[in-house]
């Protein structure tokens, strides 16, 4: 989760593996963060939302503080832990019960101690009443209070959340109107399901798909179907836009999230800083300094967006056998795709487009997010000439040829050359995944384009389509109803994809097509003559009965 602005912050402080990640997803409900068994695991600063006692706030775990590190990045994370510190409302100290009072402990205390925040000492791994006692020892810390706690377990969890809410600052006007935003749609939600507001209802017998569709005809008027009319264009578009409002209704606190993804070193963490203009991420020529999926907002316009940062994402089988943390990183790189609106898909322009990041589009195509190439380290392609980008364009195309839709762009993380280009086209990407087209203009596109280039054959039958309607956005999806729907050839169901973006648009966005069988209607038979010949058994003649045989005669002797 990304910060929201107006909201208070509470960092979560200590020495290296005392557990801080552990409280941070047991407070945020969720493993957000990577958690291992070895010290010096969280390097950047991840922050995450969770409300308690009606009162909403960010949470923002953090590296281990140390006085004086060895390791360059170590060094870089304490400039991470020391930022959250100086921007924390609240700081949760968190010490460990097992190893008691360290001289570690100590140095931080001394570093906590300069801060302006209110500080809460939370001893963590208590999870017995002996352990509780001996957390007693950390008042020598000079806090007033200490809180044990079990992190893993969730013991004492709820106490330090109660004083976490106490020490917050009161509630900002950015609070206070989000607070009354959210009733007003909790009391929108009671009306509707009392009855007291009517909302929009599928019929029986239709799906959200397909609601409000009568009478689907040939695109052409052709054949006995009837043909598609002003009036049921009329009624999808309605149905399509209050499904489209009531999305928006329910995102409308959402910003846009744009995740930055790729290989481990090609400038994922340097594009966001020089975009933020900031050292928020730390950088290193050391492939993997980058562990968890980091959300950081920025203001754009009158709005703001997120961007993540990800873990550089390995082959499989360089990531099966390494590191847990590695794994861990891998999956919440492809969760954080996942949960994104667009990807900017980072390739280095040294290397080229490798067979690794033509897998990361794919994910990224099979998402249905949308995608930007960026071609990073512009500045270090030698030789370069007018046609050079031109030709990358050319090679990356014919390389992974799946990705024609999807805009490119050269740049470069380390001097800031065109990186601002990268959000402009995100943006206008994240545009086009929400773009709806009228059932008229596509029915006549699909229409023209049926006429140019019929179904190809399949067994003898020629596929024949009748109607198309959009269902959905982010990513665009068609439905077209046809008979044989099921023998559309893949090169046609590419020529109508074609086709919809030469007239649309739809820039870096997969579109969906889908195909459905329409079921035909048909007259009931008419009824038969009355007069229709006699059945068999009444068509035989009759057989007279031979004379002193028969009922009668019997009966007369």
């Amino acid at each position: 989760m990304a910060a929201r602005a107006g909201l208070p912050i509470v960092a979560i402080v200590g020495r290296p593996n005392v557990g801080k990640s552990t409280l941070f997803n047991r407070i945020v409900g969720e493993r957000a963060a990577i958690v291992e068994d070895r010290a010096r695991t969280t390097r950047d600063r991840l922050y995450g939302e969770t409300d308690w006692n009606a009162r909403r706030f960010m949470v923002v775990d953090t590296g281990g503080l140390e006085v004086d590190p060895s390791d360059p990045i170590e060094a870089r994370v304490q400039d991470q832990a020391r930022i959250a510190i100086a921007e924390a409302d609240v700081i949760v100290f968190v010490v460990e019960a097992i190893s008691g009072l360290t001289p570690a402990d100590q140095e931080a205390a001394e570093v906590l101690r300069r801060a302006s925040a209110p500080v809460l000492v939370a001893v963590n791994k208590s999870d017995n009443d002996r352990r509780e006692l001996e957390a007693a020892e950390f008042y020598a810390l000079g806090w007033e209070h200490t809180y044990p706690i079990a992190a893993i377990h969730g013991r004492g969890v709820a106490d330090l959340l109660d004083e976490i809410v106490l020490a917050l600052p009161p509630e900002s006007e950015a609070e206070l109107a989000r607070k009354q935003r959210e009733a007003e749609a909790d009391a929108f939600s009671r009306d509707v399901e009392a009855g007291r507001l009517e909302a929009y209802v599928v019929g029986e017998d239709e799906d959200e798909e397909t609601a409000g569709v009568s009478g689907l005809g040939s695109l052409d008027g052709s054949g006995d179907e009837p043909a598609f009319d002003e009036a049921t264009e009329d009624v999808v578009d309605e149905a399509a836009k209050r499904w489209d409002a009531m999305i928006a209704s329910e995102s409308e606190d959402e910003s846009p999230a744009i995740a930055f993804v790729g290989r481990p070193n090609v400038g994922k963490s340097s594009l966001l800083n020089a975009l933020l203009k900031q050292d928020r991420m730390i950088v290193s020529d050391v492939p993997g300094t980058t562990r968890d999926a980091i959300d950081t907002t920025l203001p754009w316009g009158r709005t703001e967006i997120v961007l993540i940062d990800t873990a550089g994402i390995k082959r499989r089988g360089r990531v099966a056998g390494g590191p847990a943390a590695e794994r861990y990183s891998t999956l919440r790189s492809f969760r954080a795709i996942s949960r994104a609106d667009v990807a900017v898909l980072l390739v280095d322009g040294v290397d080229g487009l490798t067979a690794q990041d033509a897998h990361i589009a794919g994910f990224v195509v099979e998402e249905g997010r949308g995608l930007v190439v960026a071609v990073n380290k512009w500045d270090a392609v030698e030789e370069k000439t007018g046609s050079t980008f031109d030709q990358y364009v050319e090679w990356i195309r014919h390389e992974a040829p799946f990705l024609d839709f999807a805009p490119v762009v050269s740049i470069s993380a380390k001097t800031g050359q065109r990186v601002e280009r990268v959000l402009e086209l995100a943006v206008d990407v994240w545009a086009e995944r929400r773009r709806r087209i009228s059932t008229g203009a596509l029915n006549r596109l699909v229409g023209d384009a049926a006429a140019r280039q019929e179904p190809p054959m399949v067994k003898g039958r020629r596929p024949k389509l009748f109607y198309a309607t959009q269902v959905g956005v982010a990513p665009p999806t068609f439905v077209f109803f046809a008979r044989d729907a099921g023998s559309v050839h893949f090169s046609y169901r590419r020529y109508l994809e074609n086709r919809l973006r030469e007239e649309f648009g739809f820039l870096g966005t997969p579109i969906r097509l889908i195909f459905r069988e329409r079921a035909t209607v048909r007259e009931p038979r008419r009824a038969r003559r009355a007069t229709a010949r006699p059945t068999k058994r009444e068509s035989r003649p009759a057989i007279a009965p031979k004379k002193g045989r028969g009922p009668a005669k019997r009966a007369a002797r």
